[in-house]
């Protein structure tokens, strides 16, 4: 076999010798030449002279071009008249490095790549090789068949997964389209309401207007009748005839009228218009609407799967646990039992106070912050998540009770003796901006599903529209008996289907929205039920008084234990969490609260 080398051939045809591989391009002018250049993207060999002349074609020159010792010797049937197999080099240029060819492995990571992804990223591994020299080397390589069949399995599982997300956008969709139109169906309520309040002033200004122009409209025609016999009896007695008995007749009659008209004057004196009807907006509704940020609260909610959910419920249909003195309907899955470790005691008094601070309620804002109630100083205090220390009060008319967050601009407050809820604007300095009257000493007070839910200090829970419409209340059981004894204070679930009421009698009394027994615990643990507070993960804590304690229910109403005791006679009354920094605050009649880290 003879070889060409140099770059230079002395003949253009050289009939006798034989070459494994030939020049293509050589090969076609029926000349026999030698390969000593391969072309990976044109799949051609070349001479140099025709390699040369490739490279100068300028849409080819970025072609991959193999010299002869890297021609593979496992590929295609090659064109050759010696019948060996052309050689074949991958053609994939690197999706980073496009000016490379992907034509090396690592089979450390069972990676492909192109040199520069090698020197880059696989700089630390020892088993690199040239792709072609690789393949000749190593002949038991996986069948395509494997990873072609993966890949379809991967395919169908993608696809599927695919199909569920966009039924769950279309879900989406009509959701949002379900959701839009609630908003624009309670707008139109709204304006339904506003039309009707419209109608309702209108109707009774008319009334009061037109009882005021009837009433003046009688005077008139009192006095005008009058002013047409005094006309009357004027034109007779300027018509004087010769018949004396009548003129005598006529001027009789004319004193008598003069007489009567006087008299009527002198009444009609007294019913001049001395009154007006003016309009006085009520300002709680401009004072509600301007504190409001939106028409409602708009969050997103976590959707449970069917198959992922692993709750059971119990139907337990008044049956009594003898070991907790329980009565339940629905039983769900039970939380952990939650922990305290460590307290820290910090002062909530301000300068402004008068007497010992009486700390008779607390709720936890969105903001972290926190809301005393201080009873005895006619105080809310607003308090920092971290540092505990107070950081703005709001002066009250008088004394207040529970206090609840109704979003992060508002929160409400009950102030019992004035038979009111105050709203309090969340903002740099807390203000007092609008309130609703109810007919009771109002005491316990909560927010959720766009109602305030209130209690009186005995018999009963109301619910209230925020612009202070009474929509129920709830006094009785099923039995006609008496639901309540002594209200501490209320928690509500989110979306209102649960009413949790702290009775210092009664314990923990469980209703729904429609005023129905749900749960009860009346047992020895809970002595005195003062306040409750619903943590946001799951569970209520509810402060006994007397029994000197916090105890953790689920929410529905089972006890699930006791999270403190406390060694002294503390007698906490108030109770919140820190859900930012999962910390539990106990206030009291003293200025300090307790603060313990909850595990």
């Amino acid at each position: 076999m003879k070889m060409a080398f140099g770059g230079s051939i002395n003949t253009n045809v050289l009939q006798d010798d034989t070459f494994d591989l030939l020049c293509t391009m050589c090969e076609q002018k029926v000349r026999n030449r030698e390969a000593e250049k391969y072309c990976v993207e044109c799949g051609d060999y070349y001479c140099l002279s025709c390699a040369q002349v490739h490279d100068e074609v300028p849409s080819l020159k970025r072609h991959k071009i193999l010299d002869k010792g890297k021609f593979p010797s496992r590929s295609i049937t090659a064109r050759s008249r010696s019948g060996k197999t052309q050689p074949m080099a991958p053609t994939e240029r690197c999706d980073r490095h496009s000016h490379h060819y992907i034509d090396m492995y690592c089979q450390n990571h069972d990676d492909v790549g192109c040199d520069t992804c090698m020197a880059v990223d696989h700089r630390s591994c020892q088993d690199i090789f040239y792709i072609p020299e690789f393949l000749q080397n190593n002949t038991r390589i996986s069948p395509a068949k494997t990873t072609l069949k993966k890949l379809e399995s991967i395919a169908t599982t993608l696809k599927a997964h695919y199909e569920k997300f966009q039924r769950g956008k279309q879900k989406l969709v009509k959701r949002r389209a379900s959701t839009l139109g609630d908003i624009l169906k309670f707008r139109k309520e709204i304006n339904e309401r506003l039309d009707e309040l419209e109608k309702n002033t209108v109707t009774d200004t008319e009334v009061r207007y037109k009882a005021l122009i009837s009433k003046l409209e009688e005077e008139m025609e009192i006095l005008e009748i009058n002013r047409a016999n005094i006309q009357s009896a004027r034109d007779k007695l300027v018509s004087v005839d010769n018949n004396v008995s009548q003129n005598f007749v006529n001027d009789t009659k004319g004193k008598n009228i003069a007489i009567k008209a006087e008299e009527c004057i002198e009444v009609s004196k007294s019913q001049l218009p001395t009154e007006d009807i003016d309009f006085r907006p009520d300002l709680r509704i401009s004072a509600l609407l301007q504190e409001l940020p939106a028409l409602g609260n708009v969050k997103q909610r976590e959707t449970i799967k069917i198959e992922q959910a692993t709750t059971v419920k119990q139907q337990v249909s008044g049956q009594k646990n003898e070991n907790s003195n329980f009565y339940n309907v629905n039983n769900t899955e039970q939380e952990a039992l939650l922990k305290v470790k460590g307290n820290m005691t910090y002062h909530v008094e301000v300068r402004s106070d008068t007497f010992v601070c009486n700390i008779v309620s607390a709720c936890t804002l969105e903001d972290g912050t926190i809301l005393l109630s201080d009873f005895r100083n006619y105080k809310l205090k607003r308090l920092d998540s971290s540092s505990y220390t107070v950081i703005d009060y709001c002066d009250l008319p008088v004394r207040p009770w529970q206090v609840c967050s109704i979003n992060k601009y508002q929160a409400a407050v009950c102030l019992p003796n004035q038979l009111e809820v105050h709203f309090i604007s969340l903002s740099n300095r807390m203000t007092l901006t609008n309130k609703i009257t109810t007919d009771f000493y109002c005491s316990g007070l909560a927010y959720a599903n766009d109602n305030l839910y209130i209690s009186d200090l005995h018999t009963s829970v109301y619910i209230y529209s925020v612009s202070g419409r009474k929509l129920k209340q709830f006094s009785k059981d099923q039995s006609g008996k008496e639901l309540f004894s002594d209200i501490s204070s209320l928690a509500v679930s989110e979306d209102g289907s649960r009413i949790y009421v702290a009775d210092s009698y009664d314990g923990l009394i469980i209703l729904d929205n429609n005023g129905k027994v749900v749960g009860l615990f009346d047992g020895p643990q809970l002595d005195y039920a003062y306040c409750s507070y619903l943590t946001g993960s799951g569970s209520l804590f509810v402060c006994g008084r007397n029994s000197n304690n916090v105890l953790q229910f689920g929410l529905d109403g089972k006890l699930i234990g006791e999270v403190v005791k406390f060694d002294d006679d503390a007698r906490y009354q108030a109770i919140c969490c820190n859900q930012q920094t999962s910390r539990m605050v106990l206030g009291r009649s003293e200025n300090e609260i307790r603060v313990y880290d909850i595990i």
